[in-house]
């Protein structure tokens, strides 16, 4: 709301059409907060509605991908992917909060009998499928994640055997999907390509990580003339344009992008003191936790926040739909039932 201060008169439309955006940060944890506390059996119906949700769509994607093979493969040394829907990266990170949410269930003995296997099987599919549709930002974020449990069932668990497992398939799963996925081989080529191109300028025109890059920079450069409050987020587009246009004049005017990032984008549009407004909102629920048992939100916190380091997650309807509401169903969870349980609250 502050930031209309700043906001220049021709971009009032964008910031009331951001305030719109933005309302599920006022009207979703009010209504969680009234809520009664979900008992443990609904919580894990939601939970496994995801994954069941995932399942269909990571399959659908599959058909449409075997149906239209040498077009999509061709896709991939394009700096493009399969058509997703939501778009590639909100999917991607859908589908490792699956996995990670998949894998929690197993892990707490949540399901049982032939739901164990189905789920078992529905995670071990979605973790080959997330090679399959090899975006980078659910790679990160699930190998990130397996990272995290394999230290886990070292560093608490003492379970060596069992991290000697999760850490031996997750050096498979890259090799095997090298060898048996087109679209991850020509991904890593493209993005072989694209780093090489870093250095060459005119190269954000046409090669989305060069672009990112370059969008850092312009970004900085924007922070340092307006540090401690920004510019305002309906004045970015604008702001980013003028220093573009003077620092970079060989990249085109259609491949201007906002910065990737989404701390950067936030310390353009509000500066330092928005950007420790909004880490110190978004991070102090996880934060109060401690040191509670919530293996759920801290999967959903580190898949946020490693998104956050290249992507405005929370700039798009989805983006941020998905990553407060699932920090939400986390933190139900977390709340104290109203009537004693035997079983765990997904968390």
């Amino acid at each position: 709301m502050a930031s209309g201060l700043v906001s220049s008169d021709a971009n009032w439309g964008e910031f009331q059409q951001d305030i719109v955006l933005q309302l599920p940060f006022l009207i979703l944890p009010l209504a969680f907060w009234l809520l009664p506390p979900l008992p443990a059996p609904t919580l894990r119906g939601l939970w496994l509605s995801l994954v069941g949700a995932a399942v269909v769509a990571a399959l659908l994607s599959t058909v449409n991908y075997i149906l239209h093979f040498e077009q999509i493969n061709e896709l991939y040394l394009h700096s493009k992917v399969m058509p997703t829907e939501p778009d590639h990266i909100r999917f991607s990170l859908i589908i490792t909060l699956a996995i990670a949410a998949g894998g929690v269930l197993l892990w707490h003995q949540s399901v049982t009998g032939i739901g164990k296997k189905l789920l078992a099987g529905a995670v071990l599919f979605l973790a080959l499928y997330l090679h399959l549709l090899a975006v980078r930002s659910g790679l990160l974020t699930f190998y990130f994640l397996g990272g995290v449990g394999c230290l886990w069932l070292i560093v608490r668990r003492r379970h060596y055997y069992q991290a000697l497992r999760l850490a031996a398939g997750l050096l498979l799963l890259p090799v095997l999907s090298y060898v048996c996925f087109p679209t991850f081989r020509n991904k890593s080529a493209n993005t072989r390509e694209d780093v090489g191109r870093v250095e060459h300028t005119a190269s954000a025109n046409n090669y989305s990580l060069v672009g990112r890059v370059y969008s850092y920079k312009v970004a900085l450069k924007v922070i340092e003339d307006n540090l401690w409050f920004g510019v305002g987020k309906a004045d970015i587009k604008a702001e980013m344009a003028v220093h573009y246009r003077r620092d970079y004049p060989t990249i085109q005017p259609e491949a201007y992008i906002q910065p990737h990032n989404q701390y950067l984008y936030s310390t353009v549009a509000f500066g330092v003191v928005g950007l420790l407004l909004f880490i110190i909102g978004f991070y102090y629920p996880g934060l109060s936790m401690w040191p509670r048992h919530a293996p759920l939100l801290l999967a959903q916190y580190i898949i946020t926040t490693l998104s956050f380091l290249v992507e405005y997650t929370l700039e798009t309807q989805i983006g941020l739909a998905f990553a407060l509401f699932f920090l939400l169903l986390a933190l139900e969870g977390c709340k104290a039932p109203t009537s004693p349980e035997q079983e765990w609250r997904p968390a």
